[in-house]
C-alpha cells in the first residue's frame, strides 16, 4: 500500500478506536496516523514517507531485515510498545502508535507479498484476496473506506 493509504488507514483505525475508547483524540490520532505507527513498519523501504525521511536508518535495517519481515511483525510491535513506555507513559501516545501499525500490518497483508507477521518464522500472511500497491482497488479503498470510517467515527471528535 502506499504511503497515503497507510496514514487514512491509522487515521481511520485510530478514530474508531478512540470513539469507543477513553484516549486523548488528538494525541491518539496523530500519534496511529497522521505521524506515527501507521508510517513507522515501513522504515524498512527506502522508498517510502519514513524511510525518505531516514535513509540511513532505512539503509541499515532493510540490508538486514528485507522489506516488509522484522518490522511488519509481531515481534516489531511489542519492541516499539515497550520502548514506548521507557519514552512515555501516555497510553494515548502509546496506544495511538500501536493501533496505527496494527493498521498498517492488515492493509499490507491485503497485497499480493503480504508481511512475515510471525518474523522470524517464514511465514507469509495475506488475505485471500489482495490488491495491487497503489492500484485502483487501493484508490478506492482509501478514498470509499477508509474516508467514510474516518468520517463516520470522526464526525464526534473535535480535534
Amino acid at each position: 500500500m502506499t504511503g497515503k493509504t497507510h496514514i487514512m488507514g491509522g487515521i481511520a483505525s485510530a478514530a474508531a478506536v478512540v470513539h469507543y475508547q477513553h484516549y486523548d483524540p488528538t494525541i491518539f490520532i496523530i500519534a496511529g496516523g497522521a505521524f506515527g505507527g501507521a508510517v513507522l513498519p515501513d522504515i524498512c523501504h527506502g522508498g517510502s514517507k519514513i524511510g525518505r525521511r531516514f535513509p540511513l536508518i532505512s539503509k541499515v535495517i532493510n540490508t538486514i531485515f528485507g522489506h516488509r519481515t522484522f518490522t511488519h511483525s509481531l515481534l516489531f510491535l511489542l519492541l516499539v510498545g515497550y520502548l514506548l513506555t521507557l519514552f512515555t507513559d501516555n497510553s494515548s501516545i502509546i496506544m495511538g502508535v500501536l493501533v496505527g501499525m496494527v493498521s498498517h500490518f492488515i492493509l499490507d497483508a491485503a497485497t499480493k507479498n503480504g508481511i512475515k507477521l510471525f518474523y522470524p518464522v517464514s511465514i507469509t500472511i495475506r488475505f485471500p484476496i489482495t490488491t495491487k500497491t497503489g492500484g485502483t482497488v487501493e484508490n478506492i479503498v482509501l478514498l470509499g473506506g477508509l474516508t467514510l470510517v474516518t468520517i463516520y467515527f470522526g464526525k464526534d471528535l473535535i480535534l
